[in-house]
């Protein structure tokens, strides 16, 4: 689906605020509809190291990629992390693409985010989104067999998504 984006000499939003500047609406549309966080992550007991799985949250719609509940995920899904300004800089499982990291990173986003694009299936279109690739939901798969779904794909950028993306504007909060 096309989105109409305002034509206009100022810079997005994305580029001039801070996460914390941002109003709700701005917030949720940072969101690419990647769904690589939704994807369940084991962390090792003893060295706290995060790997990422092909297994999906409970809630994950794989086709579309995003949450089937979005409203009620934390209810259902206990231990689902509410993004903040605050998550956001204290996580370190965010993929390398993901909108909200680029942004406190003082990063710009990619040319497949939506909002630069202005197409919400341009991230599907370049290979970014976990579509046709998560192997099944969390409640299909054993607990013990977590460990044979063990990737490392959410880590990466395929070649020609990958192209880099430009410093914006607005420093970011590490670097105020």
């Amino acid at each position: 689906m096309t989105m109409s984006l305002p034509v206009s000499d100022e810079p997005p939003f994305w580029q001039t605020k801070t996460l914390e500047q941002m109003s709700p609406d701005e917030w949720e549309s940072l969101c690419d509809g990647c769904g690589r966080c939704c994807l369940v992550k084991l962390q090792d007991e003893d060295t706290e190291a995060i790997a990422y799985t092909d297994i999906g949250c409970k809630l994950l719609d794989d086709f579309h990629c995003n949450c089937r509940d979005y409203a009620n995920r934390q209810a259902q899904v206990p231990d689902c992390v509410r993004l903040t300004p605050e998550t956001v800089r204290a996580l370190d499982w965010l993929p390398p693409s993901c909108a909200y990291r680029l942004v406190e990173e003082g990063r710009d986003l990619y040319w497949w985010h939506p909002l630069v694009s202005g197409d919400r299936d341009s991230v599907h279109a370049a290979g970014v989104s976990v579509r046709s690739r998560v192997a099944a939901l969390e409640d299909e798969v054993p607990l013990a067999d977590f460990i044979d779904h063990l990737v490392r794909w959410p880590l990466r950028l395929p070649r020609g998504a990958a192209r880099r993306s430009v410093a914006r504007k607005v420093p970011s909060a590490q670097q105020r």
